[in-house]
């Protein structure tokens, strides 16, 4: 398994290494150069306070100014004890300075950064005059500017070009959060036109149907129990039904297409196949419903699905079966659950091809298989006289 590293101890342990760089240069190059017989416990006393200096470069960022000022206090009284009059002053040892040097000016801000530069040009300056060698001011300015100018301007640099870039990504971060609402804004314009398309054309047809069917209804007037006038009365009634509840669930979805619904509408599922049966039934379709096996909990949403599936079944048969009867079974196996819905072909009827109408119905049933991993087959059986459509989906098993 996989640990995340925690950057500030990651900073850590490269703040020490580098320390520890210092302190070995700093030392190393002491002991190449050899110390003056002359120096005593003086020049080891030095040595010991550069090496804390450097040691101090391990310290937190927000103290690289009072490192800084160590460095430069060091390099003024103790760089001429170093050398004591037994070299030249600018082979004296300058990594902790130079490390410093950058961190003062990546790290701190304006004034604490000049202050920081200000201690440690002092400390170079200071140190090597005092050391007594004659050296021109030519040699000393370039002493400061390749021991405590230049990597503060290299700090300075770093720390800029860090912001630059850090707001480089700000700025892509807002376009990328711009577009996305742009995005959004335009899917929901498209989904509220599309509303508004659903609402002016199928709504207003749809309540049309249900308030002529409820006129022609209540026009009928009452009949006597067995004639004709019963059959058309209840039909009707079915098809005021029929309209009502559709445009109940036409409104729910255009709530939910404008972004108002409340997300809690309850949706039908294998629970309302009997609902559903009868109110073919009423249409003068006789349904036939058989369920085998033990029945099985089915996920939420394949449970719309199958319903949905044999909604569109059963308005298939209506549309293009011979209006006769068609057969519904619901299968419950141990890994799956399967639908077979079977309706007779009128006489002279022309199976339909590839070639003919889009077939939406069977389009949105295919689809709604493949989106559940489940398995379709449907055409003309055999005998010649029957149409079968049959949708299995897999359960996990218990």
């Amino acid at each position: 398994m996989n640990q995340v590293r925690d950057p500030s101890r990651s900073l850590t342990r490269q703040a020490i290494l580098v320390a520890a760089a210092c302190v070995v240069a700093d030392v190393g190059s002491f002991i190449v150069a050899g110390p003056s017989p002359s120096g005593g416990p003086r020049l080891w006393a030095a040595l010991v306070i550069l090496v804390v200096a450097d040691a101090a470069l391990a310290g937190p960022a927000r103290l690289s100014g009072v490192v800084a000022v160590l460095q430069g206090t060091v390099h003024l009284f103790a760089g001429h004890l170093i050398v004591d009059g037994a070299g030249d002053p600018r082979s004296a040892t300058t990594a902790g300075l130079l490390v410093a040097g950058y961190r003062a000016g990546a790290w701190l801000r304006s004034t604490h950064s000049f202050v920081a530069l200000a201690a440690l040009v002092a400390g170079v300056v200071g140190g090597t005059l005092l050391t007594g060698q004659h050296i021109g001011l030519g040699a000393v300015g370039f002493l400061v500017i390749g021991n405590a100018l230049l990597p503060w301007m290299v700090g300075r640099y770093t720390t800029a070009r860090r912001a630059f870039l850090s707001k480089l990504e700000q700025q892509a971060e807002q376009r990328r959060i711009a577009e996305e609402a742009a995005v959004q804004r335009a899917v929901a314009e498209e989904r509220s036109a599309i509303a508004r398309d659903l609402h002016d054309v199928i709504s207003h047809h749809v309540s049309a149907i249900s308030v002529h069917a409820g006129a022609a209804r209540l026009g009928l007037g009452t009949a006597e129990p067995g004639t004709s006038l019963t059959g058309v009365a209840r039909s009707l009634a079915a098809v005021e039904e029929g309209t009502r509840a559709a445009m109940a669930d036409l409104r729910k979805m255009l709530d939910i297409l404008n972004g108002t619904g409340t997300g809690t509408m309850r949706q039908p599922g294998l629970h309302n196949i009997d609902e559903l049966v009868e109110k073919v039934r009423t249409a003068g379709l006789a349904v036939e419903l058989a369920m085998r096996g033990m029945p099985r909990r089915v996920p939420g949403s394949l449970d719309i699905a199958l319903y949905r599936i044999v909604q569109e079944a059963l308005t298939n048969a209506l549309r293009h079966g011979d209006g006769d009867s068609v057969s519904v079974e619901l299968t419950y196996q141990p890994g799956d659950v399967v639908v077979t819905v079977t309706n007779p072909i009128p006489k002279g009827l022309r199976v339909r091809t590839p070639r003919d109408s889009p077939a939406r119905g069977l389009a949105g049933i295919r689809q709604r298989v493949a989106l559940f991993g489940g398995r379709i087959t449907y055409g003309t059986q055999a005998d010649g006289r029957h149409w079968r459509l049959q949708v299995g989906f897999p359960l996990e098993a218990t």
